[in-house]
């Protein structure tokens, strides 16, 4: 333990957390551009490409430029599989369960919507999904 002192494992513990964290932005940012609809195939070719060539200026240029969007884009994404499963579990207890069941079911949606777990647009699409029926 002589030959390494305390601030060494220190420094050693530190570079290696910010390294982890490094690589764990740089693959929300590979992420964030592939996801993205708003960005076409140059576009994301040119973030790609500014990433892999030149990558933490690449990351901290993204993260300035696109990086206001991206909770936004995470959150979209997160309420469209939240609407499809929430459908698909709808679907699954419709086959099973009387067709009865559907003021439960509007009654859970105008829930969701009213706790802005889902856009109005969503709303709109699963209540005439489950009107549909």
């Amino acid at each position: 333990m002589d030959d390494y002192p305390f601030l060494s494992i220190f420094w050693t513990m530190f570079v290696f957390f910010a390294w982890i964290i490094w690589l764990i932005i740089l693959f929300r940012v590979f992420a964030d551009i592939f996801r993205s609809h708003d960005l076409g195939g140059w576009g994301k070719a040119g973030w790609t490409l500014l990433v892999i060539v030149l990558p933490f200026l690449g990351v901290l240029v993204y993260l300035l430029a696109r990086g206001g969007g991206m909770a936004d884009r995470e959150m979209e994404r997160e309420r469209r599989v939240a609407l499809q499963t929430y459908t698909r579990h709808l679907a699954a207890e419709r086959a099973e369960s009387p067709p009865s069941n559907h003021a439960d079911a509007l009654a859970t949606l105008v829930d969701l919507k009213n706790r802005h777990e889902i856009t109005e647009e969503e709303y709109q699409r699963a209540k005439e999904q489950v009107l549909a029926a």
